[in-house]
């Protein structure tokens, strides 16, 4: 006979003993007040693995008394689902199949087409799950006729309940007293990265590897726990949520001027093994977030990436880290970035007009007669090395782009600036 794996032997048949996802299924859950009612739309859950999501699809519909017919997307076709749907009974199932599709993102475009056509005669209530960010994979149409419902990574603290269950369990299928100390207990929460499954999983390799000391008790290895979850509380996909999450949280750290998180997302960054993003990312931040409030950052920052690429990893991490704590508690400024965007703004609007006669380039035969650079000064021959003239096209010669920014490097060259230009307004 074949044992069904243990998280499958301890998924809870309520709502209640579901850990973790109390936004959604608490007491005041919008989803579970759904539920409630014996209602269930389609529904797409969006969120990591193991985090409850086909636990939560097999309640539902427990709950509301309905057949639940699952699909992996990874395998399944269109016709996998017309055969479900011509097997139906209409008597028995007047509300048409309860259909959970794991994975639906390996659907491509022509098959999530192909399964509106079920969903919009009523053959088939979806309940979709997805790891990846649905706006980004799942089709409009099938968004449009769906509720998003995310799905959190677990909490050390949600995920105990979940633990100890598998451990009573355990105990009751070996016949032996299991005894979890509270260091193991939370070793194994805290290193399972927010995945139930995970977690599941590590206790029943620990509770099979333990020794049976008197024949009567099984004590979990703290040693063995560290050994079973190494790593393991990383969660990190180069194309998936997590890998922008980071990158987002990391620039933004940053942006921010905490240092502290700033190391902390590059530490799991270099972590994963992930150099190229993090300098990536780097080169960006110190141009779009510092700029000119501190331009030798840029400079400073471009030696630390190419310092660190030419070491590689772990090395990397010396020069990359003096470059994360240097930008974040560099003074900030986005007023080139910022400047660039307004003038952007008007040339797609289609505010331009015609370079100034002037401006144009006369190093050609026949240039003269057209009247280009006709009137241009070469300010190197001013004093200061300025003299006013237009520079921007009619249309939009009073344009301002740029603002100077609030910080001491900005103030300065705005006051240079200021004293020598108000030398013309004098004249």
């Amino acid at each position: 006979m074949v044992t069904k794996p243990l998280p499958d032997r301890i998924r809870p048949a309520s709502l209640d003993d579901v850990v973790g996802q109390s936004h959604i299924i608490g007491q005041n859950g919008l989803l579970r007040r759904i539920l409630e009612k014996g209602v269930i739309p389609n529904m797409i859950f969006y969120g990591p693995s193991g985090t409850g999501k086909t636990t939560v699809a097999r309640i539902a519909a427990a709950q509301t008394e309905r057949t639940l017919y699952k699909l992996n997307a990874t395998t399944a076709s269109i016709s996998d689902i017309r055969q479900i749907v011509e097997s139906l009974d209409t008597m028995l199932t007047p509300d048409g199949a309860l259909l959970y599709l794991d994975e639906i993102q390996y659907f491509n475009k022509k098959q999530q087409q192909s399964l509106l056509e079920f969903m919009e005669n009523g053959q088939i209530t979806l309940i979709a799950s997805t790891t990846e960010n649905p706006y980004f994979t799942v089709f409009n149409a099938i968004l449009s006729r769906a509720t998003v419902f995310e799905f959190k990574p677990v909490t050390p603290e949600e995920c105990r309940p979940a633990v100890e269950r598998v451990v009573a369990l355990m105990a009751e299928e070996m016949g032996v007293e299991v005894v979890c100390p509270d260091e193991v207990l939370t070793r194994v929460c805290f290193s399972c990265g927010g995945d139930v499954r995970k977690a599941v999983s590590a206790v029943e390799l620990l509770a099979a590897a333990a020794p049976v000391g008197d024949g009567k008790t099984v004590t979990l290895s703290y040693d063995d726990a560290v050994s079973v979850s190494q790593r393991s509380a990383m969660r990190y996909d180069r194309d998936g949520d997590s890998h922008y999450d980071i990158l987002s949280a990391f620039q933004k750290s940053i942006r921010g001027s905490d240092p502290n998180a700033a190391l902390h997302y590059l530490a799991r960054l270099l972590d994963a093994g992930d150099i190229i993003s993090a300098c990536r990312r780097l080169l960006v931040t110190v141009n779009e977030d510092i700029g000119l409030a501190f331009s030798q950052a840029a400079v400073i920052t471009k030696a630390c990436v190419d310092t660190a690429l030419q070491l590689g990893l772990p090395e990397a991490l010396q020069p990359l880290s003096h470059a994360v704590v240097l930008c974040a508690t560099a003074p900030k400024s986005n007023s080139a970035p910022g400047g660039y965007g307004k003038a952007l703004a008007d040339v797609q609007s289609g505010k331009c007009g015609d370079v100034p006669g002037h401006l144009k380039d006369s190093h050609y035969a026949g240039a003269q007669k057209l009247g280009h650079g006709e009137g241009y000064f070469y300010t190197h021959n001013a004093p200061n090395h300025y003299k006013p003239q237009q520079y921007l096209p009619d249309a939009i010669k009073d344009a301002e782009y740029y603002r100077y920014g609030d910080n001491k490097a900005e103030q300065a060259a705005k006051a240079y600036w200021e004293k020598v230009k108000g030398l013309y307004e004098k004249e």
